[in-house]
């Protein structure tokens, strides 16, 4: 087993894990099952044999999609967080749930018939750094009381109060 660990969890905090070692396949799926589970145009995602991976809190609430599948969220924020098919022995981990989510690029597309149409003109939008239109201490007063979990393992969460 390789003595890499990756580390991610939910929005909120209330479910992190662990990866024992690198994840294989990574890819986009653009089936509409995706789309639904991840409320985008398409879901990331990356495998692994389930003995690889270790809840460090929490666990996650499963949604059976269809009879073969099922999909791992957080109970409490809802972000999506696994994909199995059921018996097989490996997990997909959604990669956006990982703390460092660049850290596995998207090798291929799966699904494509479910594909948006505009997908590939995604990226020649115009781009900007957030900003909340006229009113721009809403970004600072978003950061400064954000409930969001940090991208790194805690001994608690949340944080207590000062």
């Amino acid at each position: 087993m390789s003595a890499e660990t990756f580390s991610g969890g939910c929005q909120c905090g209330a479910v992190r894990y662990t990866i024992a070692g690198r994840l294989s396949e990574p890819h986009i799926c653009h089936c509409r099952m995706c789309q639904k589970a991840a409320g985008n145009f398409f879901m990331p995602l990356a495998g692994t044999e389930e003995e690889n991976v270790a809840m460090t809190r929490g666990a996650p609430r499963w949604f059976q999609s269809s009879d073969p599948i099922r999909r791992g969220f957080c109970e409490a924020c809802g972000t999506p967080l696994f994909y199995q098919r059921i018996g097989s022995g490996r997990i997909a981990v959604a990669l956006g749930s990982l703390d460092d989510p660049a850290a596995f690029p998207p090798e291929t597309q799966e699904g494509c018939e479910g594909r948006v149409p505009f997908f590939h003109e995604l990226a020649g939008l115009p781009g900007a750094e957030t900003y909340f239109g006229d009113a721009p201490a809403l970004l600072d007063e978003i950061a400064s009381s954000s409930h969001q979990h940090p991208d790194h393992d805690t001994d608690r969460w949340p944080e207590p109060t000062r």
